[in-house]
């Protein structure tokens, strides 16, 4: 097969954008090159020339002879109408946008099939890993029992300082921040959205149902506390926050993104630092394992040139799986183990949401409850105002 000769309109020249300048000057065998970038900012010193830079996005959509536009700028809501604009008028698209694609899925499901052009965004989950590719392609949708893994880099390198170095989450942050792995308002990875968004991508392709971001329940590392980490150290235990997506035997899927406690024999229990893993279960060929780095520059660039490289043979996804029947299973029919911290005030009322208690503990300034808890009683808790508590999860529990 003759590859297509790509010429790309590069939105967004940030560590990534730039990432992909010096890959694709690297991969001479590719037959793509960039003819202009959009950015923002006229003041901002870049590396290269400014011959190479547009302030007008028009520049690049009206352009007929760029067949490809490769999105990689953080506003959710600028980088919708660049894709959608580029859908329109034809374009090929490349994007690593999790957040604009999560909110927008539906949309952008209909555009590709209305103007017959791909958008293809591996970039958008767990940078070097392509596991949307293997999603789409490799597992059958009826012998996929599960999805779970470390899917953000920067919550993981968080972790792992607690863990490997003892600190507390405000010092972690703090150096996570300072090695430019976290924003200045982290929020979206350490709440646990940017994971949220990305594990809606990977239940898409997994097993074809499409959900909303508000669809899937999400607690991220913020509130986790001295307790916890103690306490997983002491067990010999790491915390990890995890996406999980599983089917049951009725194609209703559990999802959600939780920290989560993971012992040794877990494969995700050694994925430290910036690094992303996830695992996949299926019927016949039980757990398989993806490990790979989830953060920086020429990782995810990696995952955007993969994706034009795909382009150049017309490949697009199918979404084969998209027919199934299969829906989110009822909160009041999802039951996790957990451990619930909790301040003094609110350990009676608390205590009441479970329907088992296996622990519990109370010291002068808070305390902890182990045992089995609904997800549906676990989103009333959150709504409590005024409560100090975090959860970390053991596992999901099997009721019939």
């Amino acid at each position: 097969m003759n590859r297509k000769n790509l010429k790309i309109g590069l939105f967004g020249f940030g560590c990534v954008g730039y990432g992909l300048h010096e890959v694709l000057l690297k991969t001479p065998g590719l037959k793509a090159n960039i003819k202009l970038i959009c950015v923002k900012d006229p003041e901002k010193k870049r590396q290269i020339s400014e011959e190479h830079f547009t302030f007008d996005k028009n520049e690049i959509l009206e352009d007929e002879d760029i067949n490809t536009v490769v999105e990689l700028i953080d506003d959710a809501d600028a980088a919708f109408e660049i894709v959608k604009t580029a859908l329109m008028k034809g374009k090929s698209v490349v994007t690593a946008n999790k957040k604009m694609i999560a909110e927008h899925f539906s949309e952008l499901l209909q555009l590709q099939k209305q103007y017959n052009v791909p958008l293809l965004y591996e970039a958008a989950c767990c940078a070097s890993i392509p596991i949307i590719r293997n999603l789409e392609e490799y597992y059958d949708n009826d012998l996929l029992e599960s999805v779970e893994g470390i899917v953000n880099g920067s919550t993981n390198y968080i972790l792992t300082q607690t863990a490997d170095e003892g600190k507390s989450y405000e010092e972690a942050l703090k150096d996570a921040q300072n090695k430019g792995f976290a924003e200045s308002n982290p929020i979206l990875d350490t709440g646990g959205f940017d994971a949220k968004y990305k594990l809606l991508l990977l239940v898409a392709h997994a097993f074809g149902v499409i959900v909303k971001p508000n669809d899937i329940y999400n607690i991220g590392i913020n509130k986790l506390g001295i307790l916890e980490l103690n306490y997983a150290k002491e067990k010999g235990l790491k915390i990890k926050l995890v996406a999980f997506a599983e089917k049951n035997q009725e194609g209703q899927i559990t999802s959600f993104v939780l920290p989560k406690f993971v012992d040794k024999h877990d494969k995700l229990f050694a994925v430290d630092d910036v690094f992303n893993g996830v695992k996949t279960k299926s019927f016949f060929s039980d757990i398989q394992f993806f490990v790979g780095k989830g953060a920086g520059a020429y990782p995810t660039a990696s995952a955007v040139l993969s994706d034009i490289s795909a382009l150049s043979y017309d490949y697009r996804y199918e979404y084969k799986k998209l027919n199934t029947n299969d829906k989110l299973a009822s909160d009041e029919d999802i039951y996790l183990k957990v451990m619930l911290r909790h301040d003094l005030e609110h350990a009676p009322c608390f205590k009441k949401y479970f329907d088992e208690i296996h622990e519990s503990y109370l010291s002068n300034e808070n305390g902890y409850i182990i045992g089995i808890i609904s997800l549906k009683h676990i989103k009333e808790i959150s709504n409590k105002k005024n409560a100090e508590w975090s959860l970390v999860l053991f596992e999901v529990v099997k009721r019939n």
